[in-house]
């Protein structure tokens, strides 16, 4: 796993070591990665050491990059970030899951009208590009992207915001994307039966933790039992063509 904001900022500096020796010693250190042995705990250390000279020589390389679509113009970085990403998955680079924090705020207790229309539109147009630069580039069928926040929010308006909610959606944005709506808007009635429980946060139409052992199954081909707890009682999705 690599925390890497974008390749153009992307640095791999070796304390109390600089030029001209720093290049020539971290190409050694990938060599010496790369050596057979049979023993385990020198193997997982020259893992580490080979995957981290792997990716030194491959994101350097993308100091620079262009882009075959027009991204939204900002100071935010999530539409560079995503830009870059694309740049690097055309490259062939051998990513999986990416995780990548959308623009702007949404714990919007006050002031909601102010902020969240723009965040909205920001992330909107953002992940509109990066789809139309997929699709330029011929890839969009190796990517699936999957939009969530952890913030619901209530349904009641408190004067100027929403406050923190149990219920929330997720999206999914791709060429192998079903399709298919999971679960349904519960309604706003309150009472047993109703859309708003006893907290009058809206209640869940369907378990998230299915749709994600359903993404590790069917689109990363993954058995989803050793990560999600209980996965062989959890519902499965066809969200993935």
């Amino acid at each position: 796993m690599a925390a890497v904001s974008r390749p153009e900022t992307y640095t791999f500096p070796a304390p109390g070591v600089a030029a001209p020796i720093a290049a020539p010693m971290l190409t050694e250190m990938g060599a010496l990665g790369a050596l057979a042995t049979t023993d385990p705990t020198l193997q997982s250390a020259r893992q580490a050491t080979a995957a981290t000279a792997e990716l030194r020589t491959k994101v350097t390389a993308f100091s620079s990059y262009t882009s075959p679509v027009a991204y939204p113009v900002t100071s935010n970085e999530f539409p560079k970030r995503l830009a870059a990403l694309a740049a690097m998955l055309a490259a062939g680079l051998p990513i999986k899951v990416v995780a990548v924090q959308a623009a702007g705020g949404y714990d919007t207790h006050s002031s909601q009208t102010a902020s969240l229309p723009t965040n909205l539109l920001l992330v909107s147009d953002t992940l509109n590009a990066f789809q139309r630069d997929l699709e330029s580039r011929g890839i969009a069928d190796r990517v699936l992207v999957h939009v969530w926040s952890e913030f619901g929010r209530r349904a009641k308006d408190n004067g100027s915001g929403t406050d923190h909610g149990a219920g929330g959606v997720s999206m999914l944005i791709g060429s192998k994307a079903s399709k298919t709506m999971v679960g349904g808007f519960p309604g706003l009635a309150s009472g047993t039966g109703g859309g708003l429980d006893s907290q009058q946060n809206l209640r869940a139409t369907s378990d998230f933790r299915g749709l994600y052992c359903s993404l590790l199954q069917d689109w990363l081909n993954v058995d989803p039992a050793p990560i999600i707890p209980g996965a062989a009682s959890l519902p499965r999705y066809a969200v993935v063509k």
